[in-house]
């Protein structure tokens, strides 16, 4: 047998998508000063080559195979399972990822097509940190200086995620200004990239932005679906009833829900962040609540957006970091418009209360952002039969919400 890594008869290769979508039915676009135009319209040519590139995309499967560990497994949820009753619930296992999640996924691709065009300097956004762990360390796998954009908020609630990102070389540049969460850290993102297009590459960690961002985060992501899909298919011999994730901006839901989009028998659920809940106003659900989600646009696209009355943006919440952004991404707005997905929300407390379950009854820690889907896995599950399928995507792993949740379980038993 060859020696060779690149030998296509042992490379791992899923098919992933590649064709580029300008706009989602209304939804998508590109919204940017004009001075970035050449740039998208670089990057756009630059994908389209990087995918006919087989030098590339033999490099990129091995990476995704060899570096990220894919494929990620899918587990059956049996205790939780049988101690909520109904339906079966299956995991798909990005937590299990390199770098704790599915960002991955997306940085590893982005980071190799930054390389092909000559960019040595990468830039990108964080909110739970998990996206700017991952282009930490698929720019130090490529030689790539790095920075990352964080919201001083975040970078308090997220520090074991803040630590790994300098000590894979990385520089954290914290953003104080407005909510000082991740639409800011966007905010100044887009800045260092509007001063410094020439030589830096934006890696955006989801599926939002100017075109070609979103389908370009969607089609690495995909790699989710496309793997979710076969091995559901084989461990229990058909496809499942209903696929569950979280959304924020929405990539792992995106990434999920790509391979089952022509499967019409198979329900396809984003669950955003109710915060405090929808009447509080502290919430992160743009689906969920008619009085503040609305279209229209934020950081380059047209999508929906939380927002006043005045059209200003308003002010999120949500324990999970990576949930607390004012826009979804403009795919999501279009499922959800032609009726192919539906959205739902869950509040912190309903949040916390599937990671101890989840802890307690299968050994797994989920971050955060995957508990919102795991508790929609726990409401639903009791009133299915116990021969019907829940499929819920396990985005990342806990370790970097520790802290988080001590204090909130902590302020929970002192108000009781």
């Amino acid at each position: 047998m060859s020696t060779n890594p690149n030998h296509n008869a042992t490379l791992y290769r899923p098919h992933l998508p590649t064709e580029l979508t300008p706009k989602f039915g209304a939804y998508g676009g590109r919204f940017v000063p004009e001075t970035l135009l050449p740039a998208l319209a670089a990057l756009e040519e630059a994908y389209r080559a990087f995918c006919l590139d087989a030098r590339l995309q033999d490099e990129f499967h091995r990476l995704l195979h060899t570096y990220v560990g894919r494929p990620t497994p899918i587990s059956h949820a049996r205790r939780l399972s049988t101690r909520l009753g109904g339906a079966q619930i299956y995991l798909k296992r990005e937590d299990l990822a390199h770098t704790g999640a599915h960002k991955i996924n997306n940085a590893l691709g982005q980071a190799l097509l930054a390389r092909a065009m000559g960019k040595h300097r990468v830039i990108a956004e964080t909110g739970a940190g998990q996206h700017g762990v991952a282009t930490a360390s698929a720019a130090a796998l490529l030689d790539l200086e790095c920075v990352v954009y964080m919201g001083v908020v975040d970078i308090a609630r997220q520090q074991p995620n803040v630590q790994r990102m300098e000590l894979l070389g990385a520089e954290v540049r914290p953003v104080s200004s407005g909510s000082q969460t991740l639409k800011d850290a966007v905010n100044e993102a887009i800045r260092d990239w509007v001063t410094n297009v020439n030589s830096t590459y934006y890696l955006l960690g989801s599926a939002l932005g100017p075109h070609p961002y979103p389908s370009i985060v969607r089609n690495f992501q995909a790699v989710i679906g496309i793997e979710a899909r076969e091995q559901i298919i084989t461990q229990t011999g058909r496809l499942p009833d209903e696929c569950i994730a979280c959304v924020g901006g929405g990539s792992n839901a995106i990434g999920l829900f790509q391979a089952f989009r022509n499967d019409l028998q198979v329900r396809l659920v984003g669950v955003e962040a109710g915060g405090e809940g929808i009447a509080s106003g502290r919430h992160a659900a743009r689906f969920s609540d008619p009085g503040l989600g609305r279209p229209g646009v934020l950081q380059g696209t047209y999508t929906y957006v939380l927002q006043d009355k005045d059209g200003q943006i308003s002010a999120t919440h949500s324990i999970s970091a990576g949930l607390d952004y004012a826009a979804v991404g403009p795919e999501h707005a279009f499922l959800r418009e032609t009726g192919r997905a539906e959205y739902t929300f869950v509040d912190d407390r309903q949040a916390l209360e599937a990671f101890q379950l989840l802890a307690q009854t299968e050994g797994i820690l989920p971050a955060l952002e995957s508990a919102h889907a795991v508790a929609e896995a726990v409401r639903r599950a009791p009133g299915m039969r116990p021969d019907q399928i829940l499929l819920v995507n396990l985005s990342g792993r806990g370790d970097k919400d520790l802290d988080t949740v001590r204090k909130a379980l902590k302020s929970s038993l002192e108000k009781e």
